[in-house]
């Protein structure tokens, strides 16, 4: 059994939980993490935007976290997906609410699924605006309405600071939290990703 089949097999059908600031890079992680893992990626924002679209609804187009109440109602019922059964989760900053945390760690038991690390990618404010502004100019990812404008962008990262940085100390208290320096390429950030989850697993 290769390196790769061992850790498959300690994860098992276990979830791993990506957060950072706006800009960070917890898809393209996520991604490659899903690709690695042969597992299927969630991504919070992803589900929401896709209820906001069905329903007509701009539920965080100014950069405000869904509330919590409906994040359950949207985000809950993915993890009892029969087609997500025999299969590791890569959570892209699912339950980034303070208090939501408990919950996401409640549900991913219950459905077979329990959270074996958190990740979390670390980059500096200036970077993630940085970014940004990149992408405003049309050199980086497809455009979003929560990407839209700065001022917007600006709340995105407020929001993270108040309500996702407790999460983040919540799941550092139980030891789950993984910290990732999210500076360089994305295959650099991939790579000390997945040596810090190698760590964890073992």
């Amino acid at each position: 059994m290769d390196e790769r089949d061992l850790l498959k097999t300690k994860l098992g059908t276990g979830s791993i939980n990506i957060f950072g600031l706006p800009m960070c890079g917890k898809d393209t992680v996520g991604e490659k993490l899903a690709a690695y893992f042969d597992g299927k990626l969630l991504s919070s924002g992803a589900m929401i935007r896709h209820y906001e679209a069905e329903n007509q609804q701009a539920l965080t187009a100014d950069g405000s976290l869904a509330p919590t109440d409906l994040f359950y109602e949207i985000v809950l019922p993915y993890f009892d997906k029969v087609e997500l059964k025999n299969s590791p989760l890569i959570l892209s900053s699912v339950g980034r609410w303070s208090g939501e945390e408990k919950e996401i760690l409640r549900k991913t038991i219950e459905s077979g699924h329990p959270t074996r690390a958190v990740v979390y990618l670390k980059l500096a404010k200036a970077e993630v605006i940085r970014r940004f502004m990149l992408n405003l100019v049309g050199a980086g990812r497809e455009q979003r309405a929560d990407d839209a404008s700065l001022k917007v962008f600006l709340r995105r990262l407020n929001e993270f600071n108040q309500k996702t940085l407790p999460v983040l100390e919540y799941y550092h208290e139980r030891g789950l939290l993984i910290e990732i320096d999210a500076s360089g390429t994305r295959e650099e950030v991939f790579e000390r990703t997945l040596a810090k989850i190698k760590q964890k697993l073992n």
